[in-house]
């Protein structure tokens, strides 16, 4: 009899002992499959214990600390960050971790997210545009005791810092974690604690299902894996805490290894094709189109630990050199519309601005944070294009006036005979350091070398900044400026461009940035094709309307320098 009493009683014990234990003592899962393609649904089955909610962390197995990185810029950046945000160098993450469960509010909660507009006007923080996002608790201590251990990985304060600011701070996202939830085109933040869609309706949580029988315990559970998820990465999925089992995503399409993408190398060259065109004929923003080319379609992203930017940036300059190469046969050699001495001054200055000055320059002033500045310079720019082609302003500028006529004339002529126009050529009159005279359809122009030679060297400190070619500030600066003709201010801005290009790509590589080689190569021949298309293209438009597509080209520049996105 005692014997059977002390059974029972040890029974009941041990029943106790498993009601005060956190679900992960009764959690039992299975994965559907052990091996998925970036972007398919992984589907996790089992049980918890009854009345429980559920957690589901699912976490990279490969972690990433910030001492990890060898970017100098990254490098200098977490020790900046790593004070305010409160994580060390050695913290360690999984750079994609979600919490899949039906409880959120454990974790955080969701907030109101303005974005967007010119933050030198509106303020940090603030923005023309607002949305929601789910902000993760302020501090580690915050979080119940009782949920803390259903996090998997993610066990110190210093760790949960760390994922905050990986997955909410921009600089976090694009480094570290390189998946971002959007609104339009525009990354709010990164997904982390989500939960069933259909309940929430949150876009954060699109592509995930939870269905939990609370009596039961019994649960099925969806996530939509990452569609640029890195190939043979490796998952560990926790149940309630308990490591239940792993997976991995393999890969899903031709992937770009630097860039961080998967997208075939056909469609890269068929977008810088079009923006090398495009770039050719106008002389400006080959370097801004391309980036949004890489942002909005390609979404170049960069390795885990490497930011975005500092893959993006080498692999435009590969755009802005090979355009104007496939362009300068026509343009030099076929048509002899260069003006050499001004393009060699511009050439020379921005080659030292950008690959010794920018250096500097950079190191000690934030550039980035000049940018809508830049926007006002650009948008003015673009008003003041507009205003020359009024009337009053062409009596002024008579012999861009007169170059227009003959131009028009030589267009009607070539369309009644039906042969293809004759451009004007350079005809040198004076040649000098400060004075270069010559004659474009008969007509005489004037300008300074040494003047643009000096303007050279600030652009192409914003060259190196920004990852771009300065054309955008170059052809305008020669049209109101220097008061020349697009017909001969493109080629000399085509110069401008492939010696910043240059500077500013042998300034990448110096300081170990390098660009994915299958986008570089695939831009570069787009680039080439395109730069030899805009170059025969060109003579196909009027001085109007090159002037007019310029000016629409800065107002777009504008838009984007102001993060005013169009389309949200």
């Amino acid at each position: 009899m005692k014997k059977k009493v002390f059974l029972f009683r040890a029974i009941l014990l041990g029943c106790l002992l498993i009601a005060t234990l956190p679900g992960s003592a009764l959690a039992a899962a299975k994965i559907s499959a052990p091996e998925y393609k970036a972007g398919d649904t992984v589907t996790i089955e089992g049980s918890i214990a009854p009345g429980q909610d559920l957690y589901i962390a699912v976490a990279q197995q490969d972690m990433f600390a910030p001492q990890d990185t060898d970017g100098v810029h990254e490098i200098k950046r977490f020790k900046k960050d790593a004070k305010k945000a409160n994580f060390n160098l050695d913290t360690k993450i999984p750079p994609l971790y979600y919490l899949i469960t039906t409880n959120p509010e454990a974790f955080g909660k969701e907030g109101k997210k303005k974005f967007g507009g010119p933050s030198v006007l509106l303020g940090k923080g603030n923005g023309i545009y607002s949305t929601t996002m789910f902000y993760l608790k302020k501090k580690f201590a915050d979080v119940d005791s009782d949920v803390k251990p259903m996090l998997g990985p993610i066990a110190s304060e210093d760790q949960w810092n760390f994922l905050r600011y990986a997955n909410t701070s921009a600089f976090g996202i694009n480094t570290i974690v390189k998946e971002g939830n959007k609104v339009g085109k525009v990354v709010i933040f990164s997904r982390t604690v989500i939960t069933d869609y259909d309940t929430s309706n949150n876009y954060w949580d699109k592509g995930t299902s939870i269905n939990l029988d609370k009596k039961t315990g019994k649960f099925i559970a969806s996530l939509k894996t990452y569609r640029h998820t890195a190939p043979d990465t490796k998952f560990d999925v926790y149940i309630n805490g308990a490591k239940s089992g792993d997976y991995t995503v393999s890969a899903n399409g031709f992937w770009l290894a630097r860039a961080y993408r998967y997208m075939h190398p056909i469609w890269i060259i068929i977008g810088a094709i079009l923006v090398g065109t495009y770039f050719s004929m106008i002389g400006a923003a080959g370097g801004m189109l391309m980036a949004a080319f890489q942002v909005l379609i390609v979404q170049t992203a960069g390795p885990v630990g490497i930011n975005a930017a500092n893959v993006l940036k080498p692999s435009n300059m590969a755009l802005t050199l090979f355009s104007p190469l496939g362009s300068f046969y026509r343009y030099a050699v076929v048509e002899r519309r260069v003006a050499w001495p001004v393009g060699l001054s511009f050439g020379v200055g921005i080659f030292i601005g950008s690959i010794w000055l920018g250096k500097y320059v950079s190191a000690y002033l934030p550039m980035k944070a000049y940018k809508e500045w830049l926007a006002i310079l650009v948008v003015i720019m673009g008003i003041q294009t507009l205003r020359e082609l009024r009337p009053k302003a062409m009596e002024k500028r008579k012999n861009i006036k007169a170059m227009m006529k003959k131009f028009n004339d030589a267009v009607a002529k070539a369309k009644s005979e039906g042969t293809s126009v004759e451009m004007g050529r350079i005809e040198p009159v004076k040649t000098g350091l400060t004075d270069y005279r010559f004659k474009f359809w008969g007509e005489e122009f004037k300008i300074n070398p040494l003047l643009f030679g000096i303007l050279g060297l600030g652009i192409g400190v914003v060259s190196r900044s920004f990852g771009i070619g300065g054309g955008f500030l170059l052809v305008p600066a020669m049209t109101t400026l220097g008061a020349l003709p697009m017909y001969v201010a493109v080629p000399i801005s085509l110069i401008g461009t492939s010696f910043s290009s240059v500077g500013a790509f042998i300034g990448y590589l110096m300081i170990g940035y390098l660009p994915d080689m299958w986008l570089m190569i695939s831009i570069i021949i787009g680039g080439f094709v395109g730069g030899m298309l805009g170059s025969r293209a060109q003579k196909l438009f009027s001085e109007k309307t090159l002037k007019i597509v310029l000016a629409i080209t800065l107002f777009f520049l504008f838009f984007r320098f102001f993060k005013i996105e169009i389309w949200i």
